[in-house]
């Protein structure tokens, strides 16, 4: 196979983990990387911090250079309050590690991605639904009517999508910026993943910015402090896979049990000897042409997404709220 057609059919991911574990599967070390894990056995989160700190380790993770932080909690998807309330303590302790702290108080604004019409894209607008929003109040009245002393302006926007406005989302959250100038940007995002087993399961932070669209191949201009003029973080979950991610899960289930068979071990050795962006190159040539352009999401999404939602803007209001 030609490396281009393999570059080509690489799966589709937005979550750095997921890209440093195709390295990890042919055993190769990436220079100006480094991977950090951490296991919580009482609230059972995993949390792996990658850093991208070279442009040589940049253009082979093919993410910008920076820190990215997935919190991955097998129970996300379960309706538990209090397990719930546990995610958001977890992720709002990250979330402070990521925000700027050159000012004491500090003006924040929150932008939710996707649309409110797709359910699995409406993860972003969800999130800016349940926030608390002050910076209205506090230039109305100041930060008495709250009853603190200290507190972050925090302003929202559900910019929509371009079939909505007619415009870029990083058109409208430019214009914003440049009219309240935040001290920065914090964007939330449905992501893709290339494993069934991450999805409405994980949550990546991300002090890189964000393109929206990018996980289903909707390649938009991104949200970044290059193109907004102050620094950007990014909060996505992924929601969605594509039907060949569905496949390539089910074929590594049918080769372990092949492993496991006497008469059929040796298909599955053969079929061992491909490695991962082989065996996905060689489903989406069989799925070919029909389900390529096929996204799949869980049957209950609605509930997820409004589990899922809250539990992220409850972590916000606990890191900015603080102070």
């Amino acid at each position: 196979m030609e490396q281009g057609n393999l570059e080509r059919f690489t799966s589709r991911t937005d979550l750095a983990v997921e890209e440093r574990e195709r390295f990890e599967e042919d055993d190769v070390e990436i220079s100006g990387v480094s991977i950090e894990e951490e296991f919580d056995e009482k609230s059972e989160i995993n949390v792996t911090k990658v850093v991208i700190f070279t442009e040589k380790g940049a253009k082979a993770m093919g993410k910008p250079k920076g820190t990215y932080i997935t919190l991955e909690a097998p129970n996300m998807s379960v309706p538990d309050e209090d397990y719930h309330r546990e995610i958001s303590k977890v992720l709002a302790n990250y979330i402070r590690q990521l925000i700027p702290d050159d000012k004491e108080e500090q003006s924040v604004l929150i932008v939710g991605l996707g649309n409110r019409e797709i359910t699995p894209d409406s993860l972003g607008p969800d999130v800016v639904g349940n926030l608390l929003i002050t910076r209205h109040i506090v230039q109305e009245y100041g930060k008495i009517a709250l009853g603190k002393d200290k507190i972050n302006k925090i302003s929202g926007i559900v910019p929509g999508v371009m079939a909505q406005t007619g415009m870029e989302a990083s058109e409208i959250v430019r214009g914003i910026v440049e009219e309240t100038k935040p001290d920065y940007v914090i964007a939330i995002d449905a992501l893709a993943a290339r494993s069934t087993r991450r999805l409405n399961r994980t949550i990546q932070v991300a002090d890189t910015g964000i393109h929206p669209g990018s996980g289903v191949g909707n390649h938009r201009n991104g949200l970044t402090r290059e193109s907004l003029g102050v620094p950007v973080l990014a909060i996505g979950v992924p929601t969605v896979v594509d039907a060949a991610t569905i496949v390539n899960d089910t074929m590594e289930n049918l080769i372990a049990a092949m492993e496991q068979s006497t008469r059929l071990k040796g298909i599955g050795d053969t079929l061992n000897l491909f490695n991962a962006t082989e065996k996905y190159q060689l489903i989406r040539e069989l799925i070919a042409p029909h389900l390529n352009g096929m996204f799949v999401t869980p049957k209950d999404i609605d509930e997820t997404i409004k589990r899922i939602g809250f539990t992220i803007s409850e972590a916000l209001n606990i890191a900015l709220q603080e102070v």
